[in-house]
């Protein structure tokens, strides 16, 4: 399982999250927990019905998951903004 989307919300294996924030798979419930680590989710409309957007921060860092409804990653993405703080308009939804 790396994606479980259910009526409860939606769970993220750590491990997928943590390679994509580059980090220790151990660190990250601590890290959201701590709100370190943040998220927002998208439902898709028109041609995307049917699937999310998850996009999570942490640093200077954005990492994206597209997923449809049983869970399969269609695509994934991370940038790294390096030293330089992360760009406000990449916290907004459709950014």
């Amino acid at each position: 399982m790396q994606i479980e989307i259910g009526t409860n919300g939606i769970l993220v294996d750590a491990k997928l999250l943590a390679d994509l924030l580059r980090l220790d798979p151990a660190t990250v419930h601590a890290l959201m927990k701590a709100q370190e680590i943040t998220s927002f989710c998208e439902r898709g409309i028109e041609e995307h019905e049917g699937q999310y957007r998850l996009s999570f921060f942490y640093g200077n860092r954005r990492a994206r998951l597209n997923v449809d409804a049983a869970g399969n990653v269609i695509q994934r993405s991370m940038i790294d903004f390096g030293e330089a703080a992360l760009p406000r308009q990449l916290h907004r939804t459709g950014a």
